[in-house]
């Protein structure tokens, strides 16, 4: 009797063909096989799953409380995965009371430790999982930990470490975080260390000061960009020193920290900065000297309604509607402009201020204004439209008051 391969033999060519769709057939099967066993894993395990995590949300209070001994779960990895995850997820929306009793259910579990020594004696992906936890608790006892991490070799790491100290949003965090930028320069995208940075940075903007100083290229770029977005009346006149660096940023920063600085040097310095090359720096300086709301920065505003950028325009009307007590002095050197772009920003400014009836009615009363003159700013006030040709008296009074102190 002839074996299966003798017949395979005398089919010939054929042979090859058939081996190749029995090998097709059992490799399919071994592939449905996997997939259908693989499916029922999976359907048992979240079925286990589910029925955990319900279980541990029937009984939440008592667990974080304590009442249920923390060995019940602690021991086992599946459960207590799933009670740090709950927990983790609840810090999200939780109040200062929660997030408080939140944290001590973490550190009485023993769950910030752990995951502080996986952070420290794992590599790959293990140190990964355990940093962006880590950083989720919030914990101030796993800063050294997470600042260990910004040394990693790996990149992903070194961002979930990163990350992670941008949520401690603490000065100690900020620390950290300038003191690895200055010994390894920016080896991490910027967008990430910028936001990591202002959220840790806010409460102690300072802390930026030094390290601006001695930074150079793409770190003091990003450095810039965070202080002007930290910048605060904290810092006082030590902005000064950077409103007229090379670098936009700083200079930009400079603008918004010296809005709560009062004094001559703060009008001086935004005066100029109100008249910088790059539009954004010029933004940042407006916007602050409508909030020094002084009376020497209506020259500067009234400036920046002929400016060339549009949000400048706009952000310097709405400046100058805030000097209601002069208000009509203001309007007659926003027409004396003759720009039309600046007139119509200051009329929007006016109209969403709702001060178009107040202002009709003070024209109507002023006293140093000529009637001609009255009846071409009530048109320019009706209309939008330039008058034709300028006041023979554009407003002395009003330049008096410009000019004034």
């Amino acid at each position: 009797m002839e074996s299966v391969f003798d017949s395979f033999r005398r089919l010939g060519p054929a042979a090859f063909v058939l081996e190749a769709i029995l090998a097709a057939v059992v490799a399919n099967a071994l592939l449905m096989g996997f997939i259908l066993l693989r499916r029922t894993y999976r359907k048992r395990y979240f079925a286990k799953r589910d029925a955990c995590v319900f279980e541990f949300r029937q009984n939440w209070d008592a667990l974080i409380s304590g009442k249920i001994p923390f060995e019940n779960w602690r021991k086992k990895p599946f459960r207590r995965r799933i009670v740090e995850a709950i927990a983790l997820d609840a810090f999200e929306a939780a109040g200062p009371e929660e997030s408080a009793r939140l944290l001590k259910f973490l550190r009485g579990s023993g769950l910030i430790e752990k995951r502080i020594f996986e952070a420290r004696h794992h590599r790959g992906w293990r140190r990964h999982r355990a940093l962006v936890a880590l950083g989720r608790t919030r914990a101030p006892e796993g800063i050294r930990a997470l600042a260990e991490g910004l040394r990693d070799n790996n990149m992903e790491t070194r961002l979930a470490a990163l990350r992670g100290l941008g949520r401690m949003a603490c000065p100690e965090a900020a620390e950290e975080i300038l003191a690895w930028v200055g010994e390894a320069g920016l080896n991490v995208p910027p967008l990430p260390l910028q936001s990591a940075l202002i959220q840790s940075s806010a409460e102690r903007p300072q802390l930026l000061l030094p390290y601006l100083r001695h930074a150079e290229g793409p770190v003091r770029e990003v450095l810039g960009r965070v202080l002007g977005e930290v910048a605060s009346p904290s810092l006082g006149m030590d902005l000064l020193q950077f409103a007229e660096d090379d670098l936009d940023e700083l200079r930009a920063a400079a603008a918004r920290g010296l809005s709560h600085t009062q004094g001559g040097l703060a009008l001086g310095a935004l005066s100029a900065l109100a008249q910088d090359p790059v539009w954004f720096v010029r933004l940042r300086a407006i916007v602050s000297l409508g909030k020094l709301h002084q009376r020497g920065a209506i020259p500067p505003l009234l400036r920046g309604l002929t400016d060339s950028n549009r949000l400048v325009r706009l952000r310097a009307a709405e400046a100058l509607v805030e000097f209601q007590a002069d208000m009509v002095q203001v309007f007659e050197q926003a027409v004396a402009t003759r720009d039309r772009y600046g007139l119509h920003a200051f009329l929007t400014a006016v109209e969403n201020a709702g001060l178009r009836q107040k202002i009709e009615a003070e024209v109507g009363s002023c006293a140093h204004v000529t009637e001609e003159e009255k009846n071409q700013l009530l048109e320019v006030l009706l209309t939008g439209n330039l008058p034709e040709r300028q006041p023979s008296a554009p407003g002395i009074a009003a330049t008096r008051m410009v000019s004034g102190p």
